[in-house]
Protein backbone atom coordinates (compact mmCIF):
# COMPACT_ATOMS: atom_id res chain seq x y z
CA UNK A 1 0.00 0.00 0.00
CA UNK A 2 1.04 3.49 -0.93
CA UNK A 3 1.70 5.40 2.57
CA UNK A 4 3.05 8.97 2.00
CA UNK A 5 0.38 10.63 3.78
CA UNK A 6 -1.60 9.21 6.63
CA UNK A 7 -4.54 11.34 8.33
CA UNK A 8 -5.75 11.05 11.42
CA UNK A 9 -9.72 11.74 12.57
CA UNK A 10 -10.88 11.40 15.74
CA UNK A 11 -13.41 7.99 15.77
CA UNK A 12 -16.41 10.11 17.51
CA UNK A 13 -16.34 12.79 14.68
CA UNK A 14 -18.31 10.52 11.77
CA UNK A 15 -19.07 14.14 10.03
CA UNK A 16 -15.52 14.51 9.26
CA UNK A 17 -14.37 10.75 7.61
CA UNK A 18 -15.58 11.65 4.17
CA UNK A 19 -13.91 15.17 4.49
CA UNK A 20 -10.85 13.36 5.64
CA UNK A 21 -11.17 10.37 2.99
CA UNK A 22 -11.24 13.29 0.22
CA UNK A 23 -8.22 15.49 1.10
CA UNK A 24 -6.06 13.76 -0.87
CA UNK A 25 -3.97 11.66 1.87
CA UNK A 26 -3.12 7.81 1.08
CA UNK A 27 -4.49 6.31 4.10
CA UNK A 28 -7.33 7.50 6.84
CA UNK A 29 -6.19 6.79 10.42
CA UNK A 30 -9.84 6.46 12.27
CA UNK A 31 -8.71 7.10 16.08
CA UNK A 32 -10.22 5.13 19.08
CA UNK A 33 -7.07 6.17 21.44
CA UNK A 34 -5.86 9.56 22.40
CA UNK A 35 -8.79 12.06 20.31
CA UNK A 36 -11.80 10.38 21.91
CA UNK A 37 -12.42 10.39 25.08
CA UNK A 38 -12.85 7.58 26.93
CA UNK A 39 -16.86 7.66 27.94
CA UNK A 40 -17.11 8.97 23.70
CA UNK A 41 -15.04 5.41 22.65
CA UNK A 42 -18.26 2.88 22.85
CA UNK A 43 -20.40 5.75 19.93
CA UNK A 44 -16.86 6.32 18.28
CA UNK A 45 -16.36 2.52 17.75
CA UNK A 46 -20.18 2.15 16.45
CA UNK A 47 -19.64 5.30 13.80
CA UNK A 48 -16.11 3.36 13.07
CA UNK A 49 -17.86 -0.15 12.35
CA UNK A 50 -20.54 1.86 10.05
CA UNK A 51 -17.81 3.88 8.06
CA UNK A 52 -15.88 0.51 7.77
CA UNK A 53 -18.83 -1.50 6.37
CA UNK A 54 -19.08 1.19 3.18
CA UNK A 55 -16.74 1.26 0.38
CA UNK A 56 -13.99 4.17 0.43
CA UNK A 57 -11.45 5.16 -1.93
CA UNK A 58 -9.00 5.28 0.66
CA UNK A 59 -6.85 2.81 2.73
CA UNK A 60 -8.29 2.62 6.39
CA UNK A 61 -6.59 2.30 9.65
CA UNK A 62 -7.75 2.10 12.90
CA UNK A 63 -5.35 3.15 15.42
CA UNK A 64 -6.67 0.96 18.80
CA UNK A 65 -5.95 1.39 22.08
CA UNK A 66 -2.84 -0.64 23.75
CA UNK A 67 -2.35 -4.21 24.84
CA UNK A 68 -3.60 -5.03 28.05
CA UNK A 69 -6.28 -2.45 27.65
CA UNK A 70 -10.15 -3.14 28.80
CA UNK A 71 -11.44 -1.86 25.33
CA UNK A 72 -8.95 -3.47 22.85
CA UNK A 73 -11.38 -6.50 21.84
CA UNK A 74 -14.00 -3.95 21.48
CA UNK A 75 -11.54 -1.73 18.94
CA UNK A 76 -10.87 -4.77 17.34
CA UNK A 77 -14.34 -5.46 16.70
CA UNK A 78 -14.73 -2.03 15.62
CA UNK A 79 -11.94 -2.22 13.05
CA UNK A 80 -12.99 -5.47 11.30
CA UNK A 81 -13.24 -4.25 7.49
CA UNK A 82 -10.20 -2.01 7.79
CA UNK A 83 -7.41 -1.84 6.00
CA UNK A 84 -4.55 -1.90 8.91
CA UNK A 85 -4.80 -1.64 12.62
CA UNK A 86 -2.19 1.45 14.02
CA UNK A 87 -0.75 -0.34 17.68
CA UNK A 88 -0.09 2.93 19.87
CA UNK A 89 2.66 2.28 22.45
CA UNK A 90 4.11 -0.71 20.97
CA UNK A 91 7.24 -1.79 22.92
CA UNK A 92 8.92 -4.74 21.32
CA UNK A 93 7.87 -6.85 18.02
CA UNK A 94 6.04 -9.44 20.17
CA UNK A 95 3.71 -7.08 20.89
CA UNK A 96 2.60 -7.11 17.13
CA UNK A 97 2.64 -11.11 17.09
CA UNK A 98 0.30 -10.71 20.42
CA UNK A 99 -1.87 -7.89 18.03
CA UNK A 100 -1.93 -10.38 15.11
CA UNK A 101 -3.12 -13.42 17.78
CA UNK A 102 -6.26 -11.24 19.57
CA UNK A 103 -7.00 -9.87 15.71
CA UNK A 104 -7.98 -14.07 15.24
CA UNK A 105 -9.31 -14.32 11.52
CA UNK A 106 -9.47 -10.73 10.84
CA UNK A 107 -5.57 -10.31 10.80
CA UNK A 108 -4.69 -6.79 8.72
CA UNK A 109 -1.42 -5.53 8.74
CA UNK A 110 -0.13 -3.80 11.76
CA UNK A 111 1.64 0.20 12.09
CA UNK A 112 3.14 -0.12 15.52
CA UNK A 113 3.92 3.64 17.06
CA UNK A 114 6.79 1.99 18.62
CA UNK A 115 8.81 4.94 20.55
CA UNK A 116 6.22 5.79 23.40
CA UNK A 117 7.55 4.49 26.18
CA UNK A 118 11.69 4.05 27.69
CA UNK A 119 11.32 0.40 26.71
CA UNK A 120 10.09 1.23 23.81
CA UNK A 121 13.10 2.74 23.05
CA UNK A 122 15.76 -0.46 23.23
CA UNK A 123 12.90 -2.65 20.78
CA UNK A 124 13.27 -0.50 17.76
CA UNK A 125 15.98 -3.23 16.21
CA UNK A 126 13.74 -6.25 16.27
CA UNK A 127 10.55 -5.28 14.61
CA UNK A 128 11.93 -7.47 11.27
CA UNK A 129 11.26 -10.76 13.26
CA UNK A 130 7.47 -9.35 12.45
CA UNK A 131 8.02 -7.99 9.23
CA UNK A 132 5.26 -10.01 7.43
CA UNK A 133 2.56 -8.47 9.77
CA UNK A 134 3.54 -4.31 9.27
CA UNK A 135 2.01 -1.88 7.11
CA UNK A 136 5.33 0.16 8.45
CA UNK A 137 6.69 1.47 11.63
CA UNK A 138 6.31 5.04 12.83
CA UNK A 139 7.36 7.03 16.11
CA UNK A 140 6.36 10.14 18.32
CA UNK A 141 7.44 12.98 20.16
CA UNK A 142 4.42 13.40 23.00
CA UNK A 143 4.06 10.49 25.02
CA UNK A 144 7.63 9.35 25.52
CA UNK A 145 8.65 12.95 26.99
CA UNK A 146 5.08 12.75 29.39
CA UNK A 147 6.62 8.82 30.12
CA UNK A 148 9.91 9.65 31.70
CA UNK A 149 8.95 13.54 33.16
CA UNK A 150 10.78 15.61 30.25
CA UNK A 151 9.20 19.26 30.09
CA UNK A 152 8.96 18.84 26.11
CA UNK A 153 10.82 17.06 23.39
CA UNK A 154 11.37 20.29 21.50
CA UNK A 155 13.54 23.27 21.39
CA UNK A 156 12.52 27.05 21.57
CA UNK A 157 12.70 26.64 17.47
CA UNK A 158 11.03 23.63 17.17
CA UNK A 159 13.81 21.71 16.87
CA UNK A 160 13.81 17.95 18.73
CA UNK A 161 16.16 17.82 21.99
CA UNK A 162 18.73 15.85 21.63
CA UNK A 163 17.23 12.69 22.94
CA UNK A 164 14.27 13.15 20.32
CA UNK A 165 16.50 13.50 17.48
CA UNK A 166 18.00 9.80 18.85
CA UNK A 167 14.83 7.92 19.27
CA UNK A 168 13.70 9.51 15.36
CA UNK A 169 17.06 7.99 14.04
CA UNK A 170 16.21 4.60 15.87
CA UNK A 171 12.81 4.33 14.31
CA UNK A 172 13.81 5.24 10.91
CA UNK A 173 16.90 2.73 11.10
CA UNK A 174 14.19 0.24 12.56
CA UNK A 175 11.29 0.47 9.93
CA UNK A 176 14.69 0.18 7.26
CA UNK A 177 16.08 -2.93 9.01
CA UNK A 178 12.71 -4.50 9.12
CA UNK A 179 12.59 -3.15 5.30
CA UNK A 180 8.62 -1.65 5.98
CA UNK A 181 7.85 1.59 5.66
CA UNK A 182 9.56 4.80 7.74
CA UNK A 183 6.66 6.76 8.71
CA UNK A 184 7.74 10.47 10.17
CA UNK A 185 5.72 11.75 13.41
CA UNK A 186 3.24 14.67 13.10
CA UNK A 187 4.32 18.32 12.85
CA UNK A 188 1.92 19.79 15.51
CA UNK A 189 1.66 23.88 14.02
CA UNK A 190 -1.37 23.28 12.26
CA UNK A 191 -1.16 26.74 10.41
CA UNK A 192 2.29 26.59 9.77
CA UNK A 193 2.71 25.01 6.53
CA UNK A 194 6.18 26.59 5.66
CA UNK A 195 6.83 24.96 8.60
CA UNK A 196 5.35 21.54 7.59
CA UNK A 197 7.06 21.76 4.40
CA UNK A 198 10.18 21.92 5.15
CA UNK A 199 9.51 19.45 8.40
CA UNK A 200 8.22 17.24 5.63
CA UNK A 201 11.07 17.69 2.91
CA UNK A 202 13.67 16.99 6.22
CA UNK A 203 11.91 13.22 7.08
CA UNK A 204 12.18 12.58 3.17
CA UNK A 205 15.77 13.60 2.47
CA UNK A 206 16.62 11.68 5.74
CA UNK A 207 15.19 8.51 4.47
CA UNK A 208 11.35 8.59 6.44
CA UNK A 209 9.09 7.24 3.23
CA UNK A 210 5.37 9.03 4.50
CA UNK A 211 4.11 10.69 7.23
CA UNK A 212 1.15 11.66 9.45
CA UNK A 213 -0.97 14.43 9.40
CA UNK A 214 -3.31 15.87 12.15
CA UNK A 215 -5.44 18.26 9.86
CA UNK A 216 -6.60 18.05 6.00
CA UNK A 217 -4.49 21.01 5.15
CA UNK A 218 -1.29 19.41 6.36
CA UNK A 219 -1.93 16.39 3.21
CA UNK A 220 -1.04 18.29 0.00
CA UNK A 221 2.41 19.23 1.60
CA UNK A 222 2.97 16.42 2.70
CA UNK A 223 2.13 14.50 -0.72
CA UNK A 224 4.66 17.14 -2.08
CA UNK A 225 7.51 15.94 -0.10
CA UNK A 226 7.07 12.16 0.04
CA UNK A 227 6.88 11.92 -3.91
CA UNK A 228 9.75 11.96 -5.92
CA UNK A 229 10.40 15.06 -8.14
CA UNK A 230 10.57 14.96 -12.12
CA UNK A 231 14.41 15.12 -12.19
CA UNK A 232 14.84 12.56 -9.64
CA UNK A 233 12.77 10.16 -11.23
CA UNK A 234 14.62 11.08 -14.32
CA UNK A 235 17.75 10.78 -12.68
CA UNK A 236 16.72 7.00 -10.98
CA UNK A 237 15.51 5.97 -14.78
CA UNK A 238 19.03 6.87 -16.22
CA UNK A 239 20.74 5.06 -13.91
CA UNK A 240 18.63 1.84 -14.00
CA UNK A 241 19.11 1.85 -17.58
CA UNK A 242 22.78 2.24 -17.58
CA UNK A 243 22.63 -1.11 -15.65
CA UNK A 244 20.44 -2.63 -17.54
CA UNK A 245 22.82 -1.71 -20.28
CA UNK A 246 25.72 -3.51 -18.91
CA UNK A 247 24.28 -6.21 -16.31
CA UNK A 248 27.77 -6.83 -15.22
CA UNK A 249 28.91 -3.92 -14.26
CA UNK A 250 29.71 -3.09 -10.52
CA UNK A 251 30.31 0.56 -11.08
CA UNK A 252 29.68 2.82 -14.05
CA UNK A 253 30.09 6.27 -15.02
CA UNK A 254 27.11 8.56 -15.32
CA UNK A 255 26.94 12.34 -16.07
CA UNK A 256 30.29 12.69 -14.80
CA UNK A 257 30.05 10.90 -11.72
CA UNK A 258 30.06 7.41 -10.89
CA UNK A 259 27.58 5.47 -9.67
CA UNK A 260 27.31 1.67 -7.70
CA UNK A 261 25.10 -0.79 -6.57
CA UNK A 262 23.81 1.20 -3.97
CA UNK A 263 23.09 4.09 -6.18
CA UNK A 264 20.91 0.96 -7.94
CA UNK A 265 19.58 0.02 -5.10
CA UNK A 266 18.15 3.66 -4.09
CA UNK A 267 17.05 4.42 -7.78
CA UNK A 268 15.16 1.36 -8.19
CA UNK A 269 13.29 1.58 -4.27
CA UNK A 270 12.48 5.63 -5.38
CA UNK A 271 10.78 4.10 -9.10
CA UNK A 272 9.13 1.74 -6.78
CA UNK A 273 7.64 4.21 -4.40
CA UNK A 274 6.47 6.88 -7.27
CA UNK A 275 4.72 3.58 -9.24
CA UNK A 276 2.47 3.68 -5.70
Amino acid sequence: MRLRSLLFVPGDRPERFAKAAASGADAVILDLEDSVAAAARPAAREAVAQWLREPAAVTRFVRVNPLGSDGLADDLAAARGADGVMLPKAETADDVAALVAAMGASVVPVLPVATETPLAVFGLGGYRTVAARLAGLTWGAEDLPAAIGASTAREADGRYTPPYELVRTLALMGAHAAGVAAIETVYPAIKDLAGLSAYAARGARDGFTGMMAIHPAQVAAINAAFSPGADALAEAERIVAAFAAHPGAGALQLDGRMVDAPHLKQARALLARAGG
